[in-house]
């Protein structure tokens, strides 16, 4: 890990979502970062999206204790309040509150979301997220990878391509049985068509078929997507309230 700088530190939905619409929103949002992520296969619809480039690096980048409070809200407080933190920095993640309890909390930017996403390039999005120690041990150095290649490039492909690369080189490993994510920030912006989206759960497997796990279905409280590029499924489990304790008021 980077080094450590020092820095101040119920009911369910109220209204049933109807499960199309929570398909697409899950479908479209940042929530699903690591689900969604596969390689470019389409580089033509750069010039239709809405963030066709990298935007100064500036515009990602985030006031020091104001990332490190948002990162913190990824989870509820019990489990932030020990947890090591992360922050964005010129030059890739560095560590600026160190852990107690194996948790990782940081706040994902927007090439998180898979290659095609036409949110990849946002500047506004922030996705936090506090990840238990075997997520961290599999996700940390996956972000750090994608990130060091951004920030170097600046290149969708290139960075498909050194991740590809790191897996088959076994610098970088599908995540562990356990493996899991807390995003119930309620001050994340995950699109700009969904905003804060759903506070929700994430578990993170090796590559395996969603519906065996009974993820997808109409009435399935879960949603399950495989990511090729990532080498992991990914299950969601939407929750009823934020981290701060008040319901989710869809």
């Amino acid at each position: 890990m980077p080094s450590s700088h020092s820095v101040e530190r119920r009911d369910p939905w109220k209204k049933p979502m109807n499960r199309k619409n929570l398909m697409t929103i899950a479908l479209g949002g940042f929530a699903l970062v690591a689900a969604l992520a596969a390689a470019s296969r389409a580089p033509a619809q750069d010039a239709k999206a809405p963030y066709p480039n990298m935007a100064p690096l500036d515009q990602y980048l985030m006031e020091r204790n104001t990332e490190v409070a948002l990162a913190l809200s990824a989870a509820p407080q019990s489990i932030s309040q020990d947890a090591e933190i992360m922050v964005l920095g010129q030059h890739g993640y560095e560590t600026a509150v160190k852990g107690k309890n194996g948790f990782v909390c940081l706040v994902w930017r927007s090439w998180m979301a898979g290659t095609d996403d036409p949110d990849f390039w946002n500047p506004k999005l922030r996705a936090p997220v506090c990840l238990n120690t075997l997520a961290a041990r599999s996700q940390i150095p996956l972000t750090l990878k994608k990130t060091e290649v951004i920030l170097a490039s600046r290149s969708k492909d290139q960075m498909a391509e050194a991740v590809n690369a790191a897996f088959d080189g076994k610098g970088l490993s599908p995540p562990e049985t356990g493996a899991m994510c807390y995003m119930m920030s309620k001050q994340g912006y995950l699109n700009d068509r969904d905003g804060h989206w759903h506070p929700h759960l994430m578990f993170f497997l090796p590559l395996t078929d969603p519906a065996v796990w009974g993820a997808g279905p109409p009435s399935s409280p879960v949603l399950g997507f495989k990511s090729t590029l990532d080498r992991l499924t990914l299950f969601l489990i939407p929750i009823g309230q934020w981290s701060d304790g008040t319901a989710y008021e869809h």
